[in-house]
Order: C-alpha cells, then structure tokens, then sequence
C-alpha cells in the first residue's frame, strides 16, 4: 500500500545537501519512518543516487544494537563514509535509541556525558555526507531537540493523513471514506486494519502503550495517570470550544471532584502539545489586530486519537469537521487562528450593547488570508444568516469561504462569499490556496 506524503517530501527534498541536520519530527505512528526510508529514498534512486550511497540505519532493530553507544554509531559511520569520493545520504531511523553515556575520556566529571546529539553535530560537519534523522519518543521533542541542535538543525514537521492523503491509499467504498476518516482518523496504520474492532483497538493502544507512558516518563508524572486521561476526555469532548485553564479547573472540582489548580492544568496541557497529541488555538481580534488571551481552542492533531478517548461514543459531526478543517489548513502550513469580530446589536430592551461574533478560522500565510467558516449545513435561510453574520463584518477583500458538510456544487453569494462542500474543499479547492 502506497500511500502519498507529498508534501513532506518536496520539503525534504528541497533541503538536499544544504549542510544541516534534517530532523523529521511528530507524532509517534505518523509516518515519519516511511517518509524517510521509502519515499526519500525512492527519490534519491530515482535522481540517479546509487544505492550503495545511501545509508540506512534502523536503530530500534536489535541486530543495530551496537550502534546505540553513540561512540559505536559515530564510529560505524565515518568508516562507511571514508570514501570522500563519493557523497553519501545518511538516514538514521529513531536516533532517540542512542544512548547517554559517561565520557571515557573524562571518567571522573560524571557531568560529562556523551549522546546523540553530540554524534550528529559532529557527522555534520563530514563534507560528502547529509544527514537525516527521525525520532519518535519522549526524548525526542522538538523543543529539546532544538535547543540543543541550535541553528545546526532543520525540522520537517509530519502530521497524520489529511484527507487526500488518506484517500490516496483507501481501499473501501469511496462512499464511505469520508465516514471512516471521521471516524478513525489519519495515522496510516488504521488503513491496514480491517474493521472498526481492530481499528478501535489500535487507536486506543496507542494512547495507552505510546502517547500517555512517554508524557509520564518524560515529564515524571507517575502518580498523575488519573488525571491526565481526565484531562485528555474533557479536551476530547470540548474540542473546538472556547475554554480556558480556570474553566478546566472548574471542572475537575465540579464533575470529578478533584481539586487541581490551573497553572498545573497548564503545564499538562504543555506536555500534550510538547508530544503533538493536542493543538492550542488563540482568538484574534480581527478588527482590532491583536489578540484576545482569556480563552482558547484546542484541537487533537488526529481526530481517530480524538474518539479513541471517548471510546468512540461522542461523534458531535461539527465539531468533528471543525477539527479535521483546522488539521488540514496547519498541514498545509497556514498559520491558523479563532477570529473574534465586535459589532453591536440591540438586546430584547432595546438597548444597544457590545457582542462577539466568531469567525471558524484566520488563515495566514506570507501575504495570503481566507476567513473560513465550518457549517454542518446553510440549506435553510435562518442558518446560512446564522453562519455568515461573522463573516459579513469583516470590511476587508480576503476570501471568505463557507465549508459545508453537504455535497454541493461551489456557488457564491451576493456578498462574495464562496460556499463549498467539505469533500470538495479538502480533495479539490484547498490544492489553489498552496
């Protein structure tokens, strides 16, 4: 099964032998292996690169053992690469597996430890070698990573299939795609599963087995499961409403009765966005050009992860679309925010007072923005008003677009603004906004 990642690729692809360390970053079972290691190399074969110059090492596989001391590694490649004849492409596959160990050089400074990171910094600066490397655990975070990597390293961020990835490889009814991806999600191995109890069952693992052990081993949270899931639930089933730290914090005391404060919700949060299981979106003042800090949005970064935590019981279709939009608007790397526009509006005594009207998503990108506003249907007059009222505010010439969960032919209205169904937008009119 072949399933396209372009434009992850093209991204790598554009880096060839710029000097820097590639990192392929994200969330664990994403793909980042098969970007590297099939796609790329196919590439590099295809460019004529002969198969002797690329190197490959898998280092989660136990016959690569050895290669987990990084003076062994280091070792192993520089003697693969001695020929300076020739240019090699080195592609190390979950370098996260390199070890920490004490500097036999300097056995008495227990401070003094050697890693991965010192390995790749230094087969950095191999003239005829480039270097690419993934990495998938809790030492792996890009936070840390290039902290320490400095201006030396490069990220290549990959997400879960949007949707017109994840219908390059569908098998199924094309009737039910849209239903499944709903459903179960973008992490490519679900399309390898055959029904909803194995595919259920692999989403679930995967927060059980992968996502919540590394936040507790990287963070040292053991004692703190409980609450954790808790909070990754009440994220799950709120996703894409306003909400804020004390609000979550309200909730924990009301609905659970567990008093916990909302700078340490913040910090777990932290560490759900530091393992790219959840995004946090800011509101934007459109009119006023600043931003409004006193609630947010989050969304997870794999709608299938998001009904895995509520045992696929809460399938709210809106709220599911809304998530799946914003996926594929940061995937295709616009910089993504919830729009606020104040207008004023007479209340039932007749009096005028102030009112916020929410704009679904700020798309920017270099000197590009379309508004886009996430609508389960406009098919009555009353709801299509309800939906654009937001969006006829905005006194500026930017595309504004309607996504609809219809299957409609695009049309536009009096006042401009593009309608379009959500197959459409995702497989068809989102590839004129790149």
């Amino acid at each position: 099964m072949v399933i396209k990642r372009d434009r992850y690729l093209k991204q790598i692809v554009a880096k060839e032998k710029d000097g820097m360390i590639k990192i392929v970053t994200g969330i664990r079972r994403c793909g980042k292996s098969y970007l590297l290691n099939v796609l790329f190399r196919q590439h590099l074969l295809e460019e004529g690169v002969e198969e002797r110059d690329i190197i490959m090492l898998a280092l989660d596989e136990d016959v690569n053992i050895r290669y987990r001391n990084p003076l062994e590694l280091g070792k192993y490649i520089r003697e693969l690469c001695a020929d300076r004849s020739r240019y090699f492409y080195v592609l190390l596959d979950e370098i996260q597996k390199v070890d920490s160990i004490q500097n036999p050089y300097l056995p008495d400074n227990p401070k003094e430890r050697i890693g991965f990171v010192d390995v790749l910094l230094g087969l950095k600066n191999i003239p005829n070698v480039d270097l690419y490397v993934t990495g998938s655990n809790s030492k792996m975070l890009s936070k840390d990573i290039f902290t320490e990597f400095k201006d030396r390293g490069e990220e290549i961020r990959v997400n879960p299939l949007t949707f017109d990835e994840f219908m390059s490889a569908y098998q199924g009814d094309s009737r039910m795609a849209w239903t499944e991806f709903m459903m179960y999600g973008g992490m490519p191995f679900v399309l390898s599963k055959k029904d909803h109890t194995d595919k259920a069952a692999y989403l679930v693992g995967l927060f059980e087995r992968t996502y919540i052990s590394d936040v507790i081993e990287r963070n040292n949270l053991k004692g703190n499961k409980d609450i954790l899931e808790d909070l990754l639930n009440i994220l799950a089933s709120s996703v894409g409403s306003l909400t804020n730290t004390t609000k979550l914090e309200n909730t924990f005391k009301s609905e659970r009765g567990v008093r916990i404060s909302h700078n340490t919700i913040s910090a777990y949060i932290d560490t759900f966005i530091d393992a790219f299981i959840i995004k946090k979106v800011a509101r934007y003042d459109i009119k006023g050009r600043k931003y409004i800090g006193a609630q947010q949005k989050y969304f997870y970064s794999d709608v299938g992860l998001r009904n895995a935590r509520l045992n696929f019981r809460q399938q709210e279709e809106n709220h599911i679309m809304e998530n799946i939009l914003y996926n594929e608007l940061t995937a295709r790397g616009f910089s993504v925010d919830v729009g606020v526009i104040e207008t004023m509006i007479v209340n039932a005594k007749g009096k005028r007072q102030r009112s916020l009207l929410e704009v679904d998503f700020v798309c920017h990108r270099g000197h590009a923005r379309y508004y886009i506003q996430s609508a389960l249907t406009v098919a009555e007059e009353s709801k299509r008003q309800q939906e654009t009222r937001s969006l006829l505010k905005i006194n500026d010439s930017f595309v504004k677009i309607v996504v609809v969960r219809d299957n409609i032919v695009r049309w536009f209205d009096e006042a401009g603004l593009l309608y379009i169904g959500i197959e459409d937008f995702l497989l068809n009119y989102i590839n004129t906004m790149e």
